[in-house]
Order: structure tokens, then C-alpha cells, then sequence
């Protein structure tokens, strides 16, 4: 009875009857609702100048806004156990799709990533960026952390067939970040430090082989083209010099909203995607870099205070491994506008035109969410 007594409330019985708030009953962690709030506005603002002032492509992102944030509070409503017992059914589904993707896919440009059904295409990797870590967090969910060397074998299987699949659409970008998606899980899950020192040397050893073996002749291009962009510079290395010049030309201040001569005067390819914030360094400045890395710092400061608190291993796998890979977004697509990194078509989160990524990013917040708000349910 003692113990039972000492793990009750401090606040007296009117707080213990107190109902929970609407945000608590509908899962929503407030901070950072208000966060990616924040964001989409800002993004819509940008989108509006890089799309060549056209009020369809800002009315159209606002579209998948909206069905991506319907997603999101729908996937909060979901239980962590519901999830986790989804979890090898969604892989599997998953699998299967990435498999039907290699015999009936849609094609285009060269590569056949979609599937249609009904009229309607998708792209089933991009749903695998939630499943992989989904199916990679219940696999070690219930057994001793950290994993041992066989389940970290299992481990590493479970997300390296989704990504050896992806690979072969050719799709060496989302490949790679499904794969990194899936050892975030690892890390999380407490792999000792010569596991990662193994994978480190590994990667290393296998860059040569990967080179003459594995990458595609516009992959190797690609890299190339990153060491030395002015080697080509009407070809391939046009989007690196054109993106260089709009950064650096805008200085801290920015040419001004919708001024930018990089993006306006259609120098810049891909204004609106991929190097969407070229056009925001040319109009906006350093400041305006700064406040959206701001904003960016503090949805990822949340995500990873939301895995802290979490109450199971598998939600604190499941918010670390998805707010790191919200980073790794951020960080490649800036990689490659500012020619640190090759290439490899990542949109820049929730700013960047398009609507699938949109929509897979806000239902892994849905899942954040979740485990935000079945931590303060059970603490009540």
C-alpha cells in the first residue's frame, strides 16, 4: 500500500478529475502542430515566388497540405500497439508492392518507380520510408537491448531487401535513405559502437567495388559533376553554378520577395523542387535561411524530446529513428543545392512542390504524435 501511495498525484483529487484537454483527447501535441504550422506557411510563401508567382501551384501544394494533415491527425488517433501490430503486414504489403513495381510499374525518364491503380500513381518506396523503420523497430521491439549480433543481422535484412528493390527501379537516392531510415532504428535501439565502427570501415571498403560495380554511368556522372561542376558547365553542371550563384548572390539581406534574377529569369532549373531554397537564399538572404533552419531545429528538438519521454522501446525507436530522418532530408537536399553533395533529387521537407513526400512526411508526425500523446494519457 506504501508504494502504492507514493506513486500517486500530487495535486489533489480536483486535478485528478480534471478531463483531459481537446488537444490530449485528440492526440495532438500542440508544439509541434504549431511548428510544421509555421512551416507550411512559410514554405507556401516561398513556393509562390519560385513558382513564377502562379497562385495554381500554390493552391495545388495547399491541397496536399491539407490531405497531408488530415493523414497526420488521423494517424495520431492510432495506438503505438495498433501500430507495432501492423507493422509486419504493412512491410510485407510493402514488399509486395516494390515487387509488382519491377513487373507491371508505370515508367518514366528512365526509370519505373509507380504504380497505377484505378488512375491512380504512386510511388510505393515513398511509403516505405515509414515502413522500413516500422518493421525494423517491431523486430527488435521485444527483444534485449541492445540487439545481439543475430538480431542485428535480421535487422539489417529486413531493411536492406526494400532498399536492394528500390535500387533496381533505379532509384539510388530513396534507396539510400530507407536504408539510413532503417539503421536510425538500430542506433536507437543501442547497437554498440563496434557495430557502427564495422559499418563505417565497411562502407569505406566498398566504395571502390560500389564504383565500377554497382553505381550507373549518370550516377558516377552525378559525382563528378559535384568535384568539378565548371567541367561541364552548359550540361551537367549547370544546376550546380546556377544554384551557387543564386546563394551567394544573395547575401544577408536578400534581392527582396520575388525579386530573385537566378530564379525569376528561369536560370535556375527545378526553382520550385528540388533547389527551392536557392530561390529562398537569392530572395530572402541568410536571414531567411536562418529562419527557416530555425524552425527546422526546433520541429527535430521536439521529435527527439517526444522519443525521450516516450513510454516503450518501440515508440522511443520509432520517434528517434523518424525525427533523424526528417534530418537527413533537410541536410542532403542542402548538401546538394550548395554542391556539398551529389544530386540526388530530395526535395527540401515541406517546402519543396509536390505532394507525395508531403504526405509521408506529415504521417510520420501523425506517428510522433501519437507517441507524444499516449505518454501524457498513460501519465494521467
Amino acid at each position: 500500500m506504501g508504494d502504492y501511495v507514493r506513486q500517486m498525484p500530487h495535486q489533489g483529487s480536483d486535478d485528478m478529475a480534471r478531463p483531459p484537454s481537446a488537444a490530449m483527447r485528440f492526440h495532438i501535441d500542440v508544439p509541434l502542430l504549431l511548428l510544421l504550422m509555421a512551416l507550411t506557411v512559410y514554405g507556401l510563401f516561398v513556393l509562390y515566388s519560385a513558382s513564377g508567382q502562379s497562385m495554381a501551384a500554390v493552391i495545388r501544394q495547399g491541397r496536399y497540405f491539407l490531405v497531408a494533415y488530415v493523414i497526420m491527425i488521423l494517424g495520431a488517433q492510432v495506438s503505438l500497439q495498433r501500430y507495432m501490430r501492423w507493422a509486419p503486414w504493412l512491410y510485407l504489403l510493402g514488399v509486395g508492392t516494390l515487387l509488382a513495381v519491377m513487373f507491371v510499374g508505370v515508367g518514366a525518364k528512365g526509370a519505373q518507380r509507380w504504380l497505377e491503380v484505378g488512375g491512380f500513381r504512386f510511388q510505393p518506396s515513398e511509403i516505405m520510408k515509414l515502413v522500413v523503420p516500422m518493421g525494423v523497430a517491431w523486430f527488435l521491439a521485444d527483444r534485449i537491448l541492445p540487439p545481439r549480433a543475430g538480431y542485428v543481422l535480421g535487422a539489417l535484412i529486413l531493411l536492406g531487401l526494400p532498399a536492394l528493390l528500390i535500387l533496381q527501379q533505379p532509384d539510388l537516392g530513396t534507396a539510400l535513405l530507407i536504408a539510413v531510415s532503417g539503421l536510425f532504428v538500430l542506433f536507437m535501439a543501442g547497437i554498440g559502437w563496434r557495430y557502427i565502427f564495422g559499418a563505417v570501415v565497411l562502407a569505406v571498403a566498398s566504395a571502390w567495388p560500389a564504383w565500377m560495380f554497382v553505381f550507373k554511368d549518370y550516377q558516377k556522372q552525378r559525382i563528378l559533376t559535384m568535384l568539378n561542376p565548371e567541367s561541364d558547365k552548359l550540361g551537367a553542371g549547370w544546376n550546380i553554378i546556377q544554384s551557387k550563384t543564386a546563394i551567394g548572390s544573395g547575401g544577408w539581406q536578400g534581392k527582396g520577395w520575388m525579386k530573385g534574377t537566378q530564379s525569376q529569369l528561369d536560370f535556375l532549373p527545378e526553382s520550385h523542387t528540388d533547389f527551392i531554397i536557392a530561390v529562398l537564399a537569392e530572395e530572402y538572404g541568410l536571414r531567411g535561411i536562418l529562419l527557416l533552419l530555425s524552425i527546422y531545429l526546433l520541429i527535430l528538438l521536439r521529435g527527439f524530446w517526444i522519443g525521450l519521454q516516450a513510454q516503450t522501446g518501440f515508440g522511443r525507436m520509432m520517434a528517434g529513428s523518424l525525427t533523424l530522418t526528417f534530418f537527413v532530408y533537410i541536410f542532403v537536399n542542402m548538401g546538394m543545392v550548395a554542391g556539398l553533395l551529389p544530386v540526388v533529387g530530395v526535395p527540401l521537407p515541406l517546402v519543396s512542390a509536390g505532394g507525395t513526400s508531403v504526405v509521408t512526411l506529415m504521417a510520420g508526425f501523425g506517428m510522433l504524435m501519437a507517441i507524444s500523446t499516449e505518454k501524457r494519457m498513460v501519465a494521467r
